[in-house]
């Protein structure tokens, strides 16, 4: 295992960087993109490319040989891998998001999944979905969590529970790090998008978690995490529920991306049926709608940028952010949602109906982005009225998660 006090000399890569070796796969993700479709999971062919280029480590810490490094490069890699495998992007995307998950827990539970392995892939789901009894030492859970994204490739999972008295009430939210070895997976991911990210069920039968890998969501929410490492490594000090949810929109942005890039690329050569253009670049009508298609994707990514950077700058100034900020992210990560949404509609009218051919690559893209937009943490509606209560002073009714 590797100790809290290893001191690792290599010289960690720049988010840049990873943007680069994704872009550089970008070839590989595409060719076998409609493979994994078919298989409902990644290729491992792509996810051994994606290992092999460092990009399921961004959040893995350095003490394990990770690159430590902060939500910005979440979206950035993410939304790079994106531009060419929305699937294969979400999957690397939570991942990393679950590495951070188990970065918060005891070193000696971060020490079970990263000290022989800081390769290692990890699912997660939040919600409670699962009973519990506690026993000498920690807990046994028996359970059932829907959708595990990767699921399929992961040796952890890190999985909501209730935490129990002696004689059985609930008396705190838990998450649970559980080892693959000890849960079964079950085959329920049958969507119109994101078909490949291979988010499967995971069932756990009166399995044993030990005390140092349970943490509590209440005080986690709150900034209060049990990893000893919180002094040393700022990453770790991040909003809880600000981050889990904007690096949900990662992906979108790069999925925004790709769509405009290909509906420019044709432009020269795509008619308008029934008109005259027989260049689609040549219609003034044509030309507003990829500007304003463009306007909205550059709108999304200010917002997530603004977004990452008031968590990022939070966690490096040790100050955990107040409830305006918190709702704000929560806000703004379903203000990039909309925008996107609206942006990739915008492009496939421009496009015209060839954009839903089997063959076409937009129609992967519209399935797989309007499916992560309406992941339940990421709606705009919630987002906006949380943030407008805060605003307001008014008493939040609507959820925890902020």
């Amino acid at each position: 295992m590797t100790s809290v006090a290893s001191v690792h000399t290599f010289v960690a890569p720049t988010s840049g960087e990873l943007v680069a070796r994704a872009r550089e796969l970008a070839p590989l993700l595409q060719r076998n993109a409609p493979k994994g479709e078919a298989n409902r999971r990644v290729e491992e062919e792509s996810l051994l490319a994606l290992t092999k280029a460092g990009l399921l480590k961004v959040c893995t810490p350095r003490r394990y040989g990770g690159w430590e490094m902060n939500t910005r490069a979440m979206l950035d890699v993410s939304a790079a891998i994106a531009e060419a495998d929305g699937g294969a992007a979400w999957v690397a995307n939570l991942n990393n998001i679950c590495c951070w998950l188990a970065s918060l827990f005891p070193v000696k539970a971060q020490d079970e999944v990263f000290g022989a392995n800081p390769d290692a892939i990890v699912s997660g789901v939040l919600a409670p979905s699962a009973a519990s009894t506690k026993v000498a030492g920690g807990l046994r859970v028996t359970g059932k969590w829907y959708y595990n994204s990767g699921g399929w490739h992961a040796q952890w999972a890190v999985l909501g529970v209730p935490i129990v008295n002696d004689v059985g009430e609930t008396i705190d939210q838990g998450l649970a790090l559980i080892p693959m070895a000890d849960l079964e997976r079950e085959d329920t991911w049958f969507v119109a998008g994101m078909k490949s990210s291979g988010s499967i069920g995971l069932i756990a039968k009166d399995v044993f978690i030990p005390s140092h890998r349970i943490l509590s969501v209440p005080s986690a929410i709150e900034g209060d995490y049990p990893t000893e490492m919180r002094g040393q490594e700022s990453f770790y000090r991040s909003a809880f529920v600000a981050i889990l949810a904007l690096i949900l929109v990662g992906p979108q942005l790069g999925l925004g991306r790709a769509a405009l890039q290909y509906v420019r690329q044709k432009a020269g050569t795509r008619p308008i049926s029934y008109t005259f253009f027989e260049k689609q670049n040549a219609s003034v009508a044509f030309q507003l709608q990829i500007a304003q298609a463009a306007m909205l994707i550059d709108t999304a990514h200010l917002h997530a940028y603004r977004a990452a950077d008031d968590i990022d700058q939070a966690a490096v100034s040790g100050v955990y952010p107040d409830m305006i900020v918190r709702t704000r992210v929560r806000a703004d990560t379903g203000y990039v949602v909309e925008k996107i949404t609206q942006a990739i509609d915008l492009l496939l009218f421009a496009h015209g109906a060839g954009s839903f051919a089997d063959s076409s690559p937009l129609q992967r893209i519209w399935r797989d982005s309007a499916v992560a937009a309406r992941h339940a943490v990421v709606l705009p509606t919630v987002g906006y009225e949380v943030y407008g209560k805060a605003l307001l002073g008014v008493e939040n009714n609507v959820t925890a998660l902020v």
